[in-house]
């Protein structure tokens, strides 16, 4: 049976409030000898506070909610142990929900988070922000901050965490002119996702100031599917380069060239996207554009907490700087 505060009370001879007060340290007028004796019963009956009476008196559960769109693909569970980390050391504990990139399950999962009466929601849409989100947050009162995505160009109206995606993959594409490739492909992520929109119009810039032609081939921003697509692109077209929009899908490719026969970097230039760690294992290491998603998640989780200690809410976008890492997985026809 549950041991509740009323037990306690009645073995330590006070009343309810002397050990609420006790158990939440507001101690006046209250002896040291009573708190002593308080303490030592609930721990002699190992008694453990309900978490959500105790959040319904002080209107806080110390918990956030981290809504994600995919937790297989190996960005993301670096970003939940930035959150993680630096929610713990505040106090607070996490409730993570993969959405499988589904608009409903996304709305379900706010719902429930809500019913759990968390302090705020760190939020990763599978696509364009919807207001119909916004609605249910706001009429929820729920504080939250937007993470990887959900910008409308870099003018986010809400608090958000973002990487400069559109400057990255100019870089991804800008490193393979310089290197003297003409025919360079850009595998796609999702279309209706926004980061995936944004490396795309990154890729279309440097492209389009080198004059050169554009080609985009749809991954989806998994690595069956790249494979799928690079398997028919490769043979059909005169590709010298790819710049895949997430490593998973490079490693996608770099299968797909294997069984095709094509050597990397010799017969096909190869740039990814996030410089997660399953890249470690890729021959030869892959050149990439590093985001750190344990910062993501380590600043968002900040903005979140120091968004709930505010009395007046003020909105602020933070955009982290991509940098290219150049490895092995390219080389310069010139």
């Amino acid at each position: 049976m549950r041991v509740t505060i009323k037990d306690i009370a009645k073995k330590a001879g006070v009343s309810i409030t002397t050990v609420s007060r006790v158990m939440n340290d507001k101690l006046g007028g209250i002896s040291q000898e009573t708190k002593e004796r308080i303490l030592k019963i609930v721990e002699e009956m190992n008694y453990q506070p309900n978490a959500l009476a105790r959040s319904l008196v002080t209107k806080q559960s110390l918990t956030l909610g981290l809504v994600l769109p995919n937790i297989s693909n190996p960005f993301f569970p670096e970003m939940v142990r930035g959150v993680e980390d630096l929610a713990n050391h505040h106090g607070y504990s996490v409730f993570l929900c993969n959405t499988d990139d589904d608009e409903e399950k996304e709305k379900h999962y706010i719902q429930l988070l809500k019913e759990k009466y968390v302090d705020g929601i760190i939020f990763s849409s599978n696509s364009r922000y919807s207001e119909a989100h916004y609605e249910i947050l706001q009429k929820a009162h729920i504080p939250f901050v937007l993470i990887d995505r959900g910008e409308e160009d870099g003018n986010s109206p809400y608090n958000g965490v973002f990487i400069d995606n559109e400057k990255g993959a100019y870089l991804a594409t800008k490193h393979l002119i310089d290197l003297g490739h003409e025919k360079i492909a850009c595998m796609t992520g999702p279309k209706e996702v926004g980061t995936a929109r944004r490396r795309i119009l990154g890729y279309q810039k440097a492209m389009m100031e080198a004059n050169l032609p554009i080609l985009l081939e749809t991954g989806n921003f998994r690595m069956k599917d790249a494979y799928t697509s690079a398997k028919k692109l490769l043979p059909s077209n005169e590709i010298s380069a790819i710049f895949a929009s997430n490593d998973v899908m490079a490693c996608g490719i770099y299968q797909a060239a294997y069984e095709l026969g094509m050597n990397i970097p010799k017969d096909l230039s190869v740039v990814g996207f996030d410089d997660i760690q399953l890249v470690e294992a890729l021959t030869p290491k892959l050149t990439t554009i590093r985001q750190s998603s344990y910062t993501l998640g380590k600043t968002a989780a900040e903005m979140i907490i120091q968004d709930l200690k505010k009395a007046k809410k003020e909105t602020k976008v933070v955009k982290l700087d991509p940098e290219l890492v150049i490895r092995q997985s390219t080389r310069s026809i010139k």
